[in-house]
């Protein structure tokens, strides 16, 4: 059980890690822009430091996760498992925030605390 579970834990923190590079390395590329629903170039460069330290966020997310799947499997166990569940815990939480942002956001959030909340789950019951 626990190696399915580190499965969805290590893909909950790949996607945290995408998500990192798309905010803080690549806001400005028109393609990254318009997923995240802005208008234009100008809102893009306008909103790029706050991108930036979102990104960030989401990285120690991803690193926080990594870590505890070290320490999970090379111990200690137990800090490994309560890094893990507050990684994820975290990731699944902001998911159920981006779904207050408005209606459209709903998928993104899906996208965003599926991978978490399975690993989540998984790791409760590992």
């Amino acid at each position: 059980m626990a190696i399915v579970a580190s499965v969805f834990v290590a893909l909950a923190a790949l996607l945290h890690v995408y998500i990192f590079l798309m905010e803080s390395a690549w806001w400005t590329r028109p393609k990254i822009w318009q997923r995240f629903g802005l208008a234009n170039q100008a809102d893009a460069e306008t909103t790029k430091p706050l991108a930036y330290n979102q990104g960030f966020y989401n990285l120690f997310l991803a690193v926080g996760a990594i870590l505890g799947l070290f320490l999970y499997f090379g111990g200690p166990e137990q800090a490994g498992a309560a890094l893990i569940l507050f990684s994820t815990a975290s990731m699944f939480l902001a998911a159920i925030v981006l779904t207050t942002t408005g209606p459209g956001r709903v998928k993104s959030a899906l996208t965003q605390g599926t991978l978490p909340l399975i690993g989540f789950i998984l790791f409760l019951f590992a």
